[in-house]
């Protein structure tokens, strides 16, 4: 966001709480003292093969970042690139399942815009809202703070393994489910709690968005590998190197800023590097609210997990066994 700084410099736009200063997950204006509008947009080619979760996983992941900053959806716009010659059934189905989960969200699809592409992509355009005092914003870890993520990771590596053919089916609609999977109730209960910071995981890994967490929070993370929970195959599909390539880029960029311990393998490694599509929410959440909030969310039906704690430093992450 640097270039725009010098056409738009925060300074004259002391309304826009969050879009031109330090990144976050979407951007931030407020209207009134009480009520702020959210604002993100997020679109990809097909992870699945089924047009219809494609739909609804890439509107899930447009949602997410609304979800990730404490907020609540109410609107989004259809984004559209569709090839000529591939016909309407398979765009109807990826635009119902995009439908229907931001149904699901409470919100409304009102229109859209479709462009000519020699690839399928989607996503949306999302319009939230939030409380200016509410905003749950990447950089407020504080050292003490535990770590809490709310879904399993795993699905850059099995995406691929379905790209090269070589995908179980089982593992693939297992994966389905979790990508579709709204992360409205966590992020509800995450604002209950009053977590200090928030992100979900998404193209630049759980390590990537961990980095920028506690980059901009002035802090370093810890994390338990065996603290981590995975999807079904993940880990197989991760000894056949089976990752796209944006792992290798999340790794080559990240790497300064990570240790592991020895016992961690390479392949351990990279599953941490692997680019992730519509994952979980990454807490940082004050200790001693952690253990009441572990048990509302796997109440509500998240699989979420302690996997680490908040120290003082500066962006670095440490990987241990």
């Amino acid at each position: 966001m640097q270039p725009l700084n010098g056409i738009f410099p925060p300074t004259e736009y002391p309304a826009l709480l969050v879009g031109l200063s330090a990144p976050d997950d979407a951007a931030v204006y407020r209207l009134n003292p009480d009520q702020a509008i959210i604002s993100t947009v997020d679109f990809f080619p097909p992870v699945v093969d089924d047009p219809y979760d494609f739909g609804a996983i890439a509107a899930a992941n447009a949602l997410s970042d609304i979800y990730a900053m404490g907020g609540e959806p109410i609107m989004a716009i259809n984004l559209v690139a569709y090839p000529d010659g591939l016909g309407l059934s398979p765009l109807t189905e990826i635009l119902r399942g995009g439908a229907e989960k931001v149904r699901e969200a409470g919100a409304v699809i009102a229109g859209g815009h479709t462009v000519t592409d020699k690839e399928p992509k989607y996503g949306l355009a999302v319009t939230g809202t939030v409380h200016p005092d509410r905003i749950i914003a990447k950089g407020g870890a504080r050292p003490g703070d535990k770590l809490i993520l709310t879904k399993p990771l795993g699905s850059g590596v099995i995406t691929t393994a379905l790209k090269r053919g070589l995908a179980h089916p089982e593992h693939v609609q297992a994966a389905v489910s979790i990508m579709s999977r709204l992360n409205r109730a966590a992020s509800r209960l995450a604002v209950a709690a009053q977590v200090h910071a928030m992100t979900d995981i998404t193209g630049y890994s759980l390590l990537g968005h961990a980095h920028e967490m506690a980059h901009l929070g002035g802090v370093d993370f810890v994390f338990r590998f065996d603290s981590f929970l995975w999807m079904d195959g993940a880990a197989g599909y991760a000894e056949q190197d089976m990752f796209p390539g944006g792992m290798g880029r999340n790794r080559d960029y990240f790497s300064p800023w990570v240790t592991f311990d020895s016992s961690i393998s390479e392949a351990e490694q990279n599953l941490l590097f692997d680019p992730q599509t519509s994952g979980g929410l990454l807490m940082a959440v004050p200790s001693e609210r952690t253990p009441a909030l572990l048990e509302q969310l796997r109440a509500h039906g998240e699989s979420a997990c302690l996997v680490g704690s908040v120290e003082p430093g500066d962006g670095h992450l440490h990987l241990l066994r």
